[in-house]
């Protein structure tokens, strides 16, 4: 197993943009420094906590102050832009990284987002703007001039011109292309069986209780036997909620008085409760069903959901996570805004780096 980073980000809209890339610029190169393997980094535009409309533009930034970290987007939304800027952008991105990064992409649907872009929110719509998109920008990596004409998107790679010295040129570093993923956020995520059909990344994400987790699996296994393939769990990432203190009381106190319960009281409940359609928002968060709403607290969190403790504990607990869903290869703990807490921060990856992971590791190779 190895450890990455999902940075979202999280920051207080209060903040000022710039002190706050600057804050994550730092914990690039911290983590790098650690041995984090990679981080994943949001795609967001009316999301005043999430403040990140370009993910590639953070990523070509922290290549600058990293030596090994790969970085990922953490999702691009496609069905918000032209498959055509997309593929030179990311094409581009992947020389600027000599292969240094991954090609997350998704069909995220905030409502002020869809509005803003104007959008059809009918069921569906974005997703199926997401597949043909993808499927335009592999085409454009191969290079050969084609005219697609699609339900949503009309795009034309032209012949070459040589005499006058014009013609396509941005293919990717890495051939054919960066590795692509693609993100699942609920029990039994459809969007998964093209992970497994196609042989892409699958990565779940935080909003989900650890046993829906088996589910996700099982839909890549679905795809991927539709295909003929075979999917290697070490591929698989999963986002947890993650903090770890030199005692175990520590680390229970950081949390409960920092951001992690902070942003779960004032930002993740209102944003499910406002934007997740299903009869009950905060399912996700459950470890069983007929939970009710108002015991969904950060003392809750943290007896049921959050990893969180000294190293020995968060060491047994992710060693039970990897055994309860049959494997996985990445493990990314959820990237907040520590402010002037950010010791706190630092301490728990450096504990994540030097007693956590090595631990987890041998255990599996134990098991093994």
């Amino acid at each position: 197993m190895e450890l990455g980073l999902f940075l979202m980000p999280l920051h207080y809209p209060n903040r000022p943009h710039y002190e706050t890339y600057q804050e994550d610029l730092d914990l690039m190169e911290y983590a790098d420094k650690l041995g984090f393997a990679e981080t994943w980094v949001g795609e967001h535009f009316t999301m005043p906590w999430e403040n990140m409309p370009s993910p590639e533009m953070f990523i070509a930034r922290s290549l600058g102050v990293t030596e090994q970290m790969h970085f990922g987007t953490g999702i691009s939304l496609l069905h918000y832009h032209d498959p055509i800027h997309v593929a030179h952008r990311i094409a581009q991105l992947d020389h600027l990284a000599k292969g240094r990064i991954y090609f997350g992409i998704g069909s995220g649907a905030i409502p002020t987002d869809i509005e803003m872009f104007h959008l059809d929110m009918e069921k569906g719509t974005t997703r199926e703007r997401m597949e043909e998109s993808i499927d335009i920008i592999i085409k454009i990596w191969e290079g050969k001039p084609f005219d697609h004409k699609g339900k949503f998107f009309h795009t034309t790679l032209p012949e070459p011109m040589p005499d006058a010295r014009l013609g396509f040129h941005m293919f990717p570093y890495q051939k054919p292309h960066p590795q692509i993923a693609l993100a699942g956020s609920s029990p039994r995520s459809s969007t998964l069986n093209m992970v497994g059909e196609r042989g892409w990344i699958p990565l779940s994400t935080c909003f989900l209780y650890d046993s829906y987790l088996p589910s996700h699996w099982e839909v890549v296994e679905e795809g991927a036997k539709k295909a003929g393939r075979t999917p290697d769990r070490d591929d698989w990432r999963i986002s947890r909620e993650i903090h770890v203190a030199d005692t175990t009381e520590q680390a229970r106190d950081e949390v409960i008085n920092g951001p992690i319960a902070k942003f779960f009281v004032d930002y993740w409940i209102p944003l499910m409760r406002g934007t997740v359609t299903t009869m009950d928002p905060l399912a996700s968060f459950k470890h069983e069903p007929d939970v009710p709403d108002e015991q969904i607290t950060p003392e809750y969190m943290l007896e049921h959901f959050w990893i969180v403790g000294d190293s020995d504990y968060v060491t047994d607990r992710i060693i039970k996570l990897h055994k309860d869903v049959g494997g996985f290869g990445k493990l990314l703990p959820l990237a907040h805004d520590w402010e002037e807490k950010r010791p706190q921060w630092y301490r728990s990856l450096e504990l994540m780096a030097k007693d956590v992971l090595p631990a987890v590791n041998q255990a599996i190779t134990n098991l093994h």
